[in-house]
């Protein structure tokens, strides 16, 4: 975090990365100064009704988010800029998003949280758009045009008020992450029965993680003449995320069901003094981990790694590991929505967890269920690449078999990828897992 009086005193000579939450009502004119070297730009958090109208003095402008101000607008000085490519407006006041406001080279738009109707035809033409982030709006459609973005493979588009899924978006070549919970065209479903389990029947422990759609606690579940029981313990926050409502997670949580490779559901908490929902899941063994890292500004859409590396036999555990869960998923009538190795938990032998349920939704009906399941093995497909990548001392002949496979799963024609089922099939033929 930066303050205004070092960038007033010069002390930020030649920074690419500017950070102001002061309480400002204008924009600095002061930042000019930093037209030579500013690259990335967060004045979130502040009093901001506009920007200025010569925004794009800042020639190497690439990143700019303004998140938590007052905006009624998308500010059109941005679509100026000759080199952004991030924009992030999330919970503002957003009602307008003109075409002139939508910069040429742009790769994301996050304009969670917002009050937004509508969005221009011309989004069309912003051709290297990859991530388009809108949950939480009152958008009742998309516009055609987005079916030209042809590389667009991350679409948030939960909590709005549309009613159907264009035949043009289940068919974009690129798409690999949809969320769509919380809008007319599906509704939760109620079928499945947990446990209540009392509040007063658990003793929290330490905070194990915290996200945007909850806390995570370790606890003891105190049940009766049994042991206590150590479990997770997660509540829910009311406020709409990156990628939905953390209630409709919830459900997603709840509908799945039982699978070895999902993290298991103990109960539904009830009691709660502040009425807060939660759940009880079993708790993980500290030797599972993230297989990866979630994607950075600079990846977009892309996980990281580091310097990970598997044995062949732990690749194909955790490529039929996953395969498994999704399918069941799948069969369940849900789509995960975010199908990405940061929400896969793993261990050193292979056996994983796919975890983090914030933007699975629920089929409108099984036509549709069937193309959002071949949108979601493209992303499969992405994940299985990076572990081909980063696999050490496979058979040329599976491999070449794995390879194979994840060419089928990320091909642009959907209809000719394979179901779930069927990439679980074709893992079980590979080895002897």
């Amino acid at each position: 975090m930066h303050t205004l009086a070092d960038l007033r005193a010069g002390t930020l000579a030649g920074t690419k990365r500017l950070h102001l939450a002061c309480g400002l009502t204008e924009f600095p004119r002061e930042i000019f100064s930093l037209s030579e070297s500013l690259e990335m730009l967060d004045l979130s958090g502040n009093s901001l009704t506009d920007l200025p109208h010569d925004l794009h003095r800042l020639t190497h402008l690439k990143i700019l988010f303004c998140s938590n101000n007052p905006f009624t607008h998308l500010p059109e000085a941005i679509g100026q800029c000759p080199q952004l490519q991030v924009v992030g407006f999330k919970a503002c006041r957003i009602r307008e998003v003109s075409a002139r406001a939508l910069p040429a080279p742009l790769r994301s738009l996050i304009l969670t949280d917002n009050c937004i109707e509508s969005l221009p035809e011309e989004l069309g033409d912003c051709h290297a758009l990859q991530k388009l982030m809108m949950a939480g709006n009152r958008l009742r459609h998309l516009p055609a045009s987005l079916a030209k973005c042809q590389r667009l493979e991350l679409l948030r588009i939960s909590a709005n008020h549309i009613a159907l899924l264009p035949d043009w978006l289940l068919n974009m070549p690129a798409l690999a992450w949809l969320a769509c919970a919380a809008n007319p065209l599906s509704s939760p479903s109620t079928d499945t029965q947990i446990p209540p389990i009392a509040w007063q029947d658990l003793q929290l422990e330490q905070v194990l993680g915290q996200g945007a759609s909850g806390v995570i606690q370790q606890a003891l579940w105190l049940s009766g003449d049994r042991a206590p029981q150590p479990v997770a313990v997660k509540l829910y926050k009311g406020a709409v995320t990156s990628d939905g409502s953390p209630l409709d997670e919830m459900a997603a949580c709840i509908a799945a069901g039982n699978h070895p490779n999902l993290i298991r559901v103990e109960g539904q908490i009830y009691g709660h003094p502040g009425e807060v929902d939660g759940l009880v899941m079993e708790l993980i063994s500290p030797d599972f981990i993230n297989l990866a890292g979630p994607p950075s500004l600079q990846t977009c859409t892309r996980d990281i790694y580091n310097d990970t590396r598997f044995t062949g036999t732990v690749a194909l555990r955790i490529a039929t590991g996953v395969a498994a869960a999704t399918a069941h998923l799948h069969a369940h009538g849900l789509t995960h929505g975010d199908l990405y190795g940061h929400n896969v938990l793993w261990n050193e032998r292979g056996d994983c967890l796919l975890g983090d349920f914030g933007a699975a939704s629920f089929y409108a009906d099984a036509p549709t269920g069937a193309r959002l399941e071949r949108l979601e093995v493209r992303a499969y497909g992405i994940l299985l690449g990076e572990l081909i990548e980063r696999c050490d001392g496979m058979d040329q002949q599976t491999l070449g078999q794995l390879t194979e496979l994840q060419q089928q799963c990320v091909q642009p024609t959907i209809e000719l990828r394979p179901s779930f089922a069927q990439i679980e099939q074709r893992l079980a033929t590979f080895a002897n897992l």
